[in-house]
């Protein structure tokens, strides 16, 4: 950017926009507007609430590889699926695990000679048809992650060697392998499946298009690809409050500003943007009737540029720090989130929610150095054509860069990097896919050689092994399983990403992180590039979410039981 007019351009025009919301955030990690109602707003019994949904799942079968959208997850998976262990905000203001209704309490767990985790379920966990949950929902969905076909992630449940009945409501859970985040399995990432119900069946041809089951305070009433999902109360959930609204309707709006719109005219009530430059400036101009709260400081999403290790020109290491010395990522990341008090690059794979595990400096050496890039690519045998761009054995140093199309925070991201790439001589095209096509599709199956997206936690748990372990790459001998998706091929990191899952000592796992994180910037496997942070606005004729409130793990829509509509 600092030698390209256009460049420049571009930059300016982004800072204008950003300039605008200055008002709208602070040195807390979670800003909110005056639009918070009080405790004492009466409302109405019932009632049909619609929000807006950026995006949807490929498939709502949630342990497959089609199921990688957070939408889905954040939508339908966290209100219908039961887990063992809920993420909930401490009185430090940190978030942590306690054990969630379906269990009796903390479970046991001994660590020697073998790690074994004892649960017990509650005589009040039941799915919604009135069948309790049981033992047996635990041993299907072990079984079903690490046998089956076509798995999202295995990471945790490859290391459990069994899962034994002591009776009905105790599953007794035993580690091959000891496992440090033990409370993510059972827990939020996929929940617990009924046994009764999907032994036999085809996890995918059951689940995939929705179900008619749940063990959580929704069922899905119905789901209409590229439209919505509705949601209505589970008669038989065991909580409390019981939901009471009628139908909870998720609209797809994927275009930014008219989700907006649709919002400022209240058809939909609440809406969790990306934070797309227009969105902090309507926020910051302030929308009447509203709530709103930003998570500027202490996310779980990790936004980067995405590299495909075994597509040329990029399954060359030398290609790949060249590429990382070609950009200014500071100054795109200062662009884009500057006046949320975002300034830098992100500069390792850790969301900043899990605040300094391993080294969050491990990029940081990987500065726009065109000298660089040219030492870089002429030693690995390259020399720039007449156009200014590499060339080796008639090959150019081009790329498809691929992103979520519609989201134009990160298309103009596409422009700044295509212009910055450009002048240190490589040629990016722009090839944007919906999203249920890029993450349901193209990833898993390696089909983009570039792409921006953002990995956002599921749990708390500091590993990035689903990432980068070479056993976790999708293969056509896989069916394309695993979360591997840059085909990232390190084996000397195999070693510490495993210890980080394994080893129970904190100070341990964060130095094996550490000694990962250097192996991946050597690397330059794939790029950090912003901590991309959370906005959630909502109507006052919602009575329920409270400021801050907005779970960083399970999103905004987590606690829809405890919301209303205000009386009329």
């Amino acid at each position: 950017m600092r030698r390209q007019r256009r460049g420049l351009q571009l930059l300016a025009l982004i800072l204008g926009l950003s300039m605008i919301a200055a008002a709208c955030g602070d040195d807390d990690d979670d800003a909110s507007s005056e639009g918070d109602q009080e405790a004492d707003v009466a409302t109405q019994e019932g009632g049909d609430l619609v929000l807006g949904a950026e995006q949807e799942p490929d498939c709502m079968a949630w342990t497959l590889s089609c199921s990688g959208a957070s939408w889905g997850f954040w939508t339908a998976q966290v209100n219908t699926m039961p887990r063992a262990f809920d993420i909930v905000k401490q009185d430090d203001d940190t978030w942590d695990y306690e054990p969630s209704i379906l269990l009796n309490g903390e479970p046991e767990i001994e660590l020697d000679p073998e790690q074994v985790v004892t649960y017990s379920i509650s005589d009040d966990a039941v799915w919604s048809d009135g069948e309790p949950i049981v033992c047996q929902d635990f041993v299907f969905t072990w079984d079903h992650v690490k046998n089956g076909a076509d798995i999202y992630d295995r990471t945790g449940f490859v290391d459990i060697g069994s899962v034994d009945c002591t009776d009905d409501k105790t599953p007794v859970v035993t580690y091959e392998n000891p496992y440090a985040g033990w409370k993510q399995l059972f827990g939020g990432q996929f929940g617990i499946l009924p046994s009764h119900i999907l032994e036999g069946q085809d996890i995918e041809a059951a689940m995939g298009r929705g179900y008619e089951w749940s063990g959580g305070p929704w069922v899905i009433d119905s789901w209409t690809p590229g439209t919505s999902t509705v949601l209505v109360p589970n008669e038989n959930w065991w909580g409390d409050p019981k939901p009471t609204l009628d139908t909870v309707t998720f609209q797809l709006v994927a275009d930014t500003s008219a989700e907006f719109e649709s919002f400022k005219a209240g058809e939909t009530k609440a809406i969790y943007p990306q934070p797309q430059l227009d969105a902090v400036e309507q926020i910051a101009a302030g929308i009447e009737g509203t709530g709103s709260s930003i998570n500027a400081d202490s996310t779980p999403n990790l936004e980067a540029l995405w590299i495909n290790n075994e597509k040329p020109p990029f399954d060359s290491q030398a290609v790949r720090q060249a590429f990382a010395y070609s950009l200014d990522r500071n100054a795109v990341v200062e662009a884009l989130f500057g006046e949320l008090g975002i300034t830098e690059a992100s500069q390792s794979f850790n969301a900043t929610i899990l605040g300094d595990f391993g080294d969050p400096q491990a990029f940081a050496g990987y500065e726009q150095d065109l000298d660089q890039v040219d030492e870089l690519m002429e030693g690995d045998g390259w020399a720039k054509g007449d156009d200014g761009i590499w060339a080796k054995g008639g090959q150019r140093a081009a790329a498809v860069f691929r992103t979520t199309e519609g989201n134009a925070r990160r298309e103009l991201t596409q422009d700044v990097i295509r212009e910055q790439a450009a002048e240190a001589g490589f040629e990016i095209t722009i090839d944007n896919l919906a999203a249920g096509d890029l993450f349901g599709q193209a990833l898993p199956q390696g089909d983009f050689q570039l792409a921006l997206y953002a990995q956002v936690l599921t749990s708390l748990e500091p590993s990035v092994s689903s990432l980068f372990l070479t056993t976790n790459i999708p293969t056509a001998e896989n069916e394309f399983s695993g979360q591997n998706w840059t085909r990232t091929n390190i084996p000397d990191a195999d070693e510490p990403l495993t210890e980080v899952d394994r080893n129970p000592d904190a100070e341990e796992r964060s130095t094996a992180m550490a000694d990962a994180d250097a192996l991946l910037a050597e690397d330059a496997t794939s790029i950090p590039l912003d901590p991309l942070p959370n906005l959630f606005l909502w109507s006052n004729d919602i009575v329920g979410p409270q400021e801050g409130e907005d779970n960083p793990i399970f999103g905004p829509f987590a606690d829809m039981h405890t919301w209303a509509l205000a009386a009329s």
